[in-house]
């Protein structure tokens, strides 16, 4: 697959309620992927194939500038609190939320389709179920339906990712490691 006709751009707010745009991560690999917490099956199987593929990632080439983030489609009752609870299960993803018309904006940018439907409990929230990987300049790179496996993804993301990041931008100053908290390899605080 090859970069995906999106411009991944985004202002919304983390899930600890610092705003955060998409230049808020330059310099580093962003890994998106669009969900909800209330969500059943298809956002908790995704979560775990891309955290699955992150380990393998780690455990393959170390740390490196990725950062992951989920970012809701459903900004009705996934606050910054919620989605921090919510991601205590994954966390090497970051949540992003916010208004509605800024996460409108989001879904736009990235192309991602939804529908509100009802529900037994309330209401979901149909939606384009795809990830992203944004390159360190903001331009997307590459693209996963969400049939693609875990070992399939951590494939790519070493090929892609370990093998454009220079050691410049893999180590830190005077070639130390980079921190951890800066890499695909450490939970989001």
């Amino acid at each position: 697959m090859s970069a995906p006709p999106i411009t991944a751009a985004f202002s919304l707010v983390n899930h600890d309620g610092t705003p955060v745009t998409e230049a808020s991560y330059r310099g580093q690999w962003q890994l998106v992927q669009f969900g909800f917490t209330s969500c059943k099956a298809v956002c908790p199987r995704a979560l775990s194939k891309l955290t699955a593929a992150l380990d393998t990632l780690a455990a393959s080439a170390g740390p490196v500038p990725l950062t992951a983030l989920y970012i809701t489609v459903d900004p009705d009752r996934d606050s910054p609190e919620v989605m921090r609870n919510y991601l205590q299960t994954y966390p090497r993803f970051t949540g992003l939320t916010g208004p509605g018309d800024a996460i409108d904006d989001a879904k736009k940018a990235f192309k991602i389709f939804t529908r509100r439907r009802d529900a037994q409990d309330g209401y979901d929230v149909q939606h384009t179920a795809v990830t992203y990987l944004v390159d360190p300049d903001g331009q997307p790179a590459h693209y996963w339906a969400d049939v693609r496996t875990a070992e399939e993804i951590a494939e790519d993301l070493e090929r892609i990712v370990v093998t454009r990041t220079t050691p410049a931008e893999h180590d830190g100053p005077r070639g130390e490691q980079a921190p951890a908290a800066s890499s695909c390899c450490a939970p989001a605080d």
